[in-house]
């Protein structure tokens, strides 16, 4: 079985450090950042709820489902927002990535590519996963769009999987990338990434 521990992780533009309390202030600070908490189709957390979804990820940590993690510019320290390997198969091993929300201003900047890269080099090259998924709702065309530019390929759609906040039943579309894949995938990252670079 994979030891899914804890870790660091830094790249070029941001650094992926595991999630603790001392968060919670930057954190809020960052979900102000365009309110990106009152988009419908998303379950980000409001600056109210913060401590409780940081309590829930920790909890889901301890229990070994998920590996939270925060991201942070390198280049001026800012906490950007929140990712997570979820959905977590020691076994396997496998993980999701999923749960991620970045501050609006860091939109285009790079950044969500580089944690990406991050996530999907580690989960390949140093967990050793054969698969890795993502999730998403039907109707968050953004999150669709940024999964299948990635180079991710649709498994399935999961329809009235999972009840939204507001009440409503969310079809969750499942991309996946698998081993075989992540060659050409990082090579297109990487690429991507370069754009950003001064």
């Amino acid at each position: 079985m994979t030891v899914i521990a804890p870790v660091t992780l830094t790249g070029t533009l941001v650094t992926l450090e595991p999630l603790g309390h001392a968060h919670h202030d930057e954190l809020v600070d960052a979900v102000r950042d365009g309110d990106v908490h009152q988009l419908w189709y998303t379950a980000v957390p409001s600056p109210e709820t913060m401590a409780a979804e940081i309590d829930r990820r920790l909890a889901l940590a301890e229990a070994g489902s998920m590996l939270p993690f925060v991201a942070r510019r390198n280049a001026d320290g800012l906490v950007l927002g929140m990712t997570t390997y979820m959905g977590i198969d020691a076994a396997l091993p496998r993980v999701e990535i999923g749960s991620t929300w970045n501050r609006a201003s860091a939109s285009g900047t790079g950044t969500n590519v580089d944690a990406k890269l991050l996530l999907l080099t580690h989960a390949f090259e140093g967990l050793g996963c054969p698969a890795v998924e993502f999730r998403t709702h039907w109707l968050n065309g953004p999150s669709r769009a940024a999964i299948e530019r990635l180079g991710a390929k649709m498994d399935g759609i999961l329809r009235s999987h999972l009840r939204m906040a507001d009440g409503s039943l969310r079809d969750t579309v499942v991309y996946s990338i698998i081993a075989s894949e992540w060659p050409g995938v990082r090579s297109g990252l990487v690429h991507r990434l370069r754009k950003h670079i001064a």
